[in-house]
């Protein structure tokens, strides 16, 4: 059993009350609280906004997940749902690793527990808002978590911006999220195309030279327009051409006709955008077709678990990366990250867990620095940009777009004779920091709304 913390309003009003009476002894009738005393607008003199005060005013907040547990992002979502549970379940019993990434935490948030409610999107944006609208009016809750499809995030963005209920992003990749389609309730933890463009292409263009001529496989949603944009800006800028960009609706069930073009066109090299299902069919498909025996393969957006459903076909492949296991040889961290996880769920955990996890622990470090589930102030917290541990090193998110600054890793395929595992698939390659990798913060449009 939780003990219940004091609330918010009772601390505030017992603070106030205390205040006003040891200023007042010294006061002469009729004169005026000296404007070093004078009450602060804390959250509980604020009328309430969103689901506060009614969120937070029991022995436990709850978080509405809305991750795709069927479709083509299924096998991606439930690898993202479980980083999620394990961080409320660390959370929860005050583990020794969330310590080390918020130092105020005890045992839950603020002296509550915290429970997770989970909603399956398929990677609809309708679906996922819809479930996330339902958590807030039923179970008000104080966060909203989840994408893994970029569509859903720009709509969870738009939610929680009307609602006033805070969303952190665990993943997805379009530059849209926190450009033009950012919010000032919205915050995003992972790395995008940009960020992905700007560190593998140096890598690409020195193991394949420049002046070279690349195929775009590209899925037709935010995500895979500004990831495509993104990496032919970069590899322009080195001499490459595009010969063709084939561009295919989410969860197409046959890649065949896109691939008999990109077969056609005279690349060098196929940049396979698609993400999910989508990448693992896709790819599958061109080797069938004999494009992987003509021209090299890149993946600029890592797709969790492509190297083991592919069977093989990711040797020898670049892909860039928010994680990879075996940065636990540089990040202790991560070492007891990778522990808990496997010790829980028999795998070594993919990105899309690691940043799952540390999206929610992020956003349990900024309410127990603020001290107040009130989200405004959270938010405030989290824009004054200070320097916070992750499992990869020290990290940042930007005032001005809310996105966090973090490394991007670069991996490269194993032989399978170099496996040490059955997990070991990639050498990471390089680990590029974030601070180069980002533009300006307006450069994509963002213009943050209101607090209130």
């Amino acid at each position: 059993m939780v003990k219940r913390s004091m609330g918010e309003h009772e601390l505030r009003a017992g603070v106030s009350r205390r205040t006003l009476l040891q200023a007042g002894a010294g006061l002469v009738g009729g004169s005026l609280l000296p404007a070093g005393l004078a009450m602060p607008a804390f959250a509980a003199d604020q009328p309430p906004i969103g689901t506060w005060p009614a969120g937070s005013s029991g022995d436990t907040v709850y978080i509405g997940a809305s991750v795709p547990r069927t479709g083509t992002y299924a096998v991606q979502g439930e690898d993202e749902l479980k980083g999620a549970e394990l961080a409320v379940e660390q959370i929860n019993a005050g583990h020794e690793l969330i310590k080390k990434l918020s130092p105020k935490s005890t045992k839950g948030v603020l002296g509550k527990q915290v429970k997770l409610l989970v909603a399956d999107s398929a990677a609809k944006p309708n679906q996922a808002v819809q479930a996330q609208q339902r958590f807030i009016t039923e179970n008000k809750i104080v966060l909203m978590t989840g994408s893994t499809s970029s569509a859903v995030a720009v709509a969870l963005n738009k939610l929680a911006q009307r609602e006033k209920v805070l969303y952190i992003t665990q993943v997805s990749g379009s530059n849209d999220t926190t450009g033009k389609d950012c919010v000032r309730y919205g915050f995003r933890q992972c790395f995008y195309g940009e960020m992905a463009a700007n560190a593998i292409g140096p890598v690409i263009v020195k193991a394949f030279g420049k002046g070279k001529k690349a195929a775009y496989l590209t899925p037709d949603y935010t995500y895979g327009h500004t990831t495509t944009a993104s990496v032919e800006k970069y590899l322009k800028s080195q001499g490459w051409t595009t010969v063709t960009n084939q561009v295919a609706p989410l969860g197409a069930p046959d890649y065949s006709s896109y691939l008999l073009n990109v077969a056609n066109s005279g690349a060098d090299v196929l940049i396979n955008v698609n993400w999910g299902h989508d990448c693992v069919l896709s790819t599958q498909q061109a080797k069938q077709f004999g494009v992987l025996d003509k021209m090299k393969l890149v993946v600029p957006y890592q797709v969790p678990f492509i190297a083991r459903e592919t069977g093989g076909l990711m040797e020898g492949v670049y892909a860039a990366t928010d994680y990879w296991w075996t940065l636990e040889d540089k990040f202790p961290l991560a070492k007891m990250f990778n522990e808990t996880f496997e010790k829980k769920y028999g795998y070594k955990p993919e990105w899309s867990a690691e940043n799952a996890y540390i999206a929610i622990v992020h956003w349990a470090r900024m309410v127990e620095e603020t001290g107040s589930f009130y989200p405004p102030d959270i938010i405030k917290t989290w824009e004054k940009g200070e320097t916070i541990p992750s499992l990869v090193g020290d990290v940042h998110y930007r005032p001005e777009d809310h996105q966090c600054v973090r490394p991007v890793v670069i991996v490269k395929g194993k032989k399978p004779a170099a496996m040490k595992n059955k997990e070991d698939f990639y050498d990471i390659v390089e680990i590029v920091p974030g601070d180069g990798l980002m533009q300006k913060p307006d450069a994509f449009g963002c213009k943050l709304g209101d607090y209130t």
